[in-house]
């Protein structure tokens, strides 16, 4: 069974197809490339990228629930959101959004681009209810596997165990995986980020921290891509 939502602990907070094309440097994805979303939240990341003839699932313990309980959740966090946006400026590149205000109205542009379609009658993408580090797919059932904005964010509340479980686990369903960004919520590189490396190394894949054209979070302008060595 997936992960329930914890709705007085996770905040739903979504991100467009052009963001996820800038943190993973994306260009180039031919039509029917099979891609996973795993962590995908409210994004309109899958539906836009399934208007563009790839293929996605995007994955979530969020999906457990309705949409019209999404959206109140969107409404309930926007408030703090932005106001902490505001409060931690400082802390951020503002060349790609200009202002807090504008940042968060492309935000809820995704998010609503995402309720649409996840509450429609006819969904573009596919949205299963699950979560890391057990997926339920088989092995390789994708050719690559994307993570915004969890694994390496979040390095206070996951320990290294549970990173190399989980990207052990998305390479074993995709031949690629790419994380972004490496930094954790302070700001800084991920404690987790050399040793995942090395042991990922062990096991054999091959890895690489890529720049790539974004920047929001100061210094958060670079991916992990992971492979299986000859992809």
């Amino acid at each position: 069974m997936p992960q329930a939502f914890d709705f007085k602990t996770a905040v739903p907070w979504g991100r467009s197809y052009s963001e996820y094309r800038a943190f993973f440097a994306l260009d180039g994805l031919a039509p029917g490339t099979r891609v996973l979303d795993c962590g995908a939240g409210p994004s309109s990341f899958a539906v836009e990228a399934a208007e563009r003839g790839l293929s996605v699932c995007a994955v979530d313990p969020l999906y457990s629930v309705d949409a019209a309980r999404i959206a109140r959740r969107i409404d309930e966090v926007r408030p703090t959101m932005l106001a902490s946006i505001r409060q931690a400026q400082a802390r951020f590149v503002w060349d790609h959004y200009g202002t807090p205000e504008r940042q968060e109205g492309v935000r809820l542009a995704a998010m609503q681009r995402f309720l649409a379609d996840f509450g429609g009658r006819r969904r573009r993408a596919q949205y299963l209810a699950a979560a890391l580090p057990l997926l339920p797919f088989r092995d390789r059932a994708f050719d690559l596997a994307l993570s915004s904005h969890f694994l390496l964010l979040y390095s206070k509340q996951f320990d290294l165990a549970f990173h190399l479980e989980a990207v052990r686990e998305l390479l074993r369903v995709a031949r690629s995986v790419r994380l972004f960004p490496l930094l954790d919520l302070d700001g800084q590189t991920s404690q987790h980020l050399e040793p995942l490396r090395a042991a990922l190394a062990t096991d054999g894949f091959d890895s690489a921290v890529v720049r790539v054209d974004y920047e929001f979070q100061k210094g958060g302008n670079e991916m992990l891509r992971v492979e299986r060595p000859g992809q």
